[in-house]
């Protein structure tokens, strides 16, 4: 897992190394055991490594193999290189080295982008030709691990975060509307190619770009995530998709114990990371490290599952770490945190997941977390509504009724300039659901939630966090074969008996039932979601400042209403619109905006 960064120029000058090394130093949290910077004319690379696989300095990047004339720099994990290693030294291929990066550069020059069909991991990375010009920008199915560029006539810039950009300089920072509509719409979701900042885009997931040196550039979608509804899935026995799901993510786990480092797991104490932990030790894992976190109640909401958590850990006899962060060390961590997001993300556990990784960066540097699980089977209470509609518009209509944080009127009530945006967001729900390859209002719901929702949520929130500590965190409800497997599964598997009834039957193999059959919980941190004392008054500091004020974005007389009664702007989700407001306001604030 790394940080990358880079300049491709288009106007025959020499590439900005001077900007590159900006951007690469800017995410040395991300990559803390190394650094490389390769120029070449118009085109300079930059990398901060953290190392996994291959400790040694043969793996260095940015990696370069002059007999086959290409380069690369790539953060991320690549489960099958031991296997793409040997099918390529059986075609005469020779490696220096015994990690993953290697085996990409190889993989290319052996089957092109075709090579991308045969990779299980994730990924980003930048591959050059060096006698074509041609460079390669490419991003794994489910985009678990970030890209972001810069464009225009004279250069392209990329880098592993949307900051580590801006430090290089040079980039329309104008707020982009569309996106602000989709982070009004979806607590904080901006789906690719957009970003908060009209400068900046996005790699979408399962996304190949092509670079060509005069500048023009393609993008190609290299993997789509159908749910087929074929005859047969529709027969098939419960039972038998119950044992198939139990291999699969078997096996989902198994693949992402490749490491030069051992692997511990970030358990809440749900059914998700609890079974990962029973799966890795029904695999043999020595002394297997867990890790919880929780906080203060609030009014009665509990902070912490350390029950459940609790239980697993001693069922399992790991080496468990609980941390209890009190309210005055969550309000102070709450500006590190920001500092750490890419994007501006509202979901309250992103500071746990920023206080968890601190303390698991001690102990470990690679885990597994169970993102995904409720995208993948069907664990949200908005997916039974859409399981008998057929009818699109119906089907929008019910999605967006339990899904969206406030109507598009409502939207134009906050937002001081609304009165003229299209309503970008509906509009965007409506083109997704009649897109191709999904058959029925639910199936198109879980396409949109695992290809969309997810990687713009929980799965950047979790590498955002994480990798402020140099901690490596797999998610195997993501592995390919395992998303694919659960989309052929008829949906009433998936949603009866309160969601994720397949994974759940599955479970009940491998753990204790009481994790099974717990109420649903989620990683609370309460002090976010009702704002009290002095929460309240960081985010009244933030909104009532002269920068705020300045920008102008929100109406006024809504800003001061919430003020004064904070708990009776709740979203449908259970979160704070105010929190919202806040948070954008920080995350600007905090890169200079």
């Amino acid at each position: 897992m790394c940080g990358i960064a880079g300049e491709l120029r288009f106007d025959q000058q020499f590439a900005d190394v001077a900007a590159v090394v900006r951007m690469a130093e800017s995410q040395a949290r991300r990559g803390p055991d190394g650094e490389g910077i390769f120029s070449l004319g118009s085109r300079c690379f930059g990398h901060r490594r953290l190392s996994i696989m291959d400790l040694s300095q043969r793996a260095h990047q940015p990696f370069i193999d002059n007999l086959l004339g290409l380069g690369i720099v790539f953060n991320g994990a690549i489960y099958n290189h031991h296997e793409l290693r040997a099918e390529l030294q059986a075609q005469g291929y020779q490696f220096a080295s015994t990690g993953d990066t290697e085996v990409i550069i190889k993989a290319w020059h052996a089957w092109g982008p075709a090579a991308l069909d045969r990779l299980y991991g994730m990924f980003a990375f930048a591959l050059w030709e060096r006698d074509s010009g041609i460079t390669y920008l490419a991003r794994d199915r489910l985009g678990i691990k970030p890209l972001y560029y810069a464009q225009d006539r004279e250069r392209l810039r990329f880098a592993s975060t949307l900051p580590a950009l801006l430090k290089g300089g040079g980039i329309d920072t104008t707020l982009d509307a569309q996106a602000l509509h989709h982070y009004l719409s979806w607590h904080a979701v901006v789906p690719a190619p957009l970003t908060m900042l009209r400068g900046v885009r996005k790699l979408a997931p399962a996304t190949y770009m092509t670079v060509h040196p005069d500048g023009r550039s393609e993008t190609t979608t290299w993997w789509r995530l159908d749910f087929p509804g074929k005859a047969e899935d529709e027969q098939r026995s419960f039972g038998e998709w119950r044992d198939m799901v139990l291999e699969s993510l078997r096996l989902s786990v198994k693949r992402r114990l490749v490491a030069d480092v051992p692997v511990g797991v970030l358990l809440s104490g749900g059914l998700d990371s609890s079974l990962i932990t029973g799966l890795l030790a029904e695999a043999g894992t020595r002394d297997l490290r867990t890790y919880s976190i929780g906080f203060e109640a609030v009014d009665q909401e509990a902070g912490d599952e350390y029950y459940y958590s609790d239980l697993i850990a001693k069922h399992y006899g790991t080496v468990h770490e609980k941390l209890h962060i009190p309210a005055d060390h969550l309000l102070a961590s709450l500006p590190d945190a920001i500092a750490a997001m890419s994007e501006p993300m509202v979901s309250h556990d992103c500071v746990a997941f920023y206080l968890l990784s601190q303390a698991v960066s001690k102990h470990s540097r690679v885990v597994q977390s169970g993102q995904g699980a409720d995208e993948v089977f069907g664990g949200y209470h908005w997916y039974p509504p859409l399981a008998d509609m057929h009818d699109d518009e119906a089907g929008v209509a019910a999605y967006r009724k339990v899904f969206f944080d406030r109507s598009h009127q409502d939207l134009m009530g906050l937002l001081q300039a609304g009165k003229d945006m299209p309503d970008w967001s509906g509009n965007f729900l409506r083109d997704h659901f009649a897109m191709p390859g999904a058959n029925s209002a639910i199936d198109r719901a879980l396409r949109l939630d695992t290809t969309v929702m997810l990687v713009d949520d929980p799965v950047k929130r979790v590498d955002n966090m994480t990798m402020a500590f140099g901690l490596e965190a797999r998610v195997p409800f993501l592995d390919h074969d395992l998303v694919e497997l659960a989309a052929r599964i008829p949906a009433r598997h998936k949603i009866a008996e309160g969601g994720k009834y397949v994974l759940k039957e599955a479970a009940r193999r491998v753990i204790p039932a009481a994790v099974i059959d717990r109420p649903k919980g989620y990683f609370p941190v309460p002090a976010l979601k009702y704002l009290r004392g002095d929460f309240l008054e960081y985010v009244r500091g933030l909104l009532d400042s002269p920068r705020a004020r300045e920008r102008g974005l929100f109406q006024r007389d809504a800003v001061e209403r919430m003020l004064a009664a904070p708990d009776s702007a709740i979203t449908p989700l259970r979160g704070s619109t105010l929190w919202q407001l806040a948070l954008l306001e920080a995350w600007l604030q905090t890169n200079g905006l």
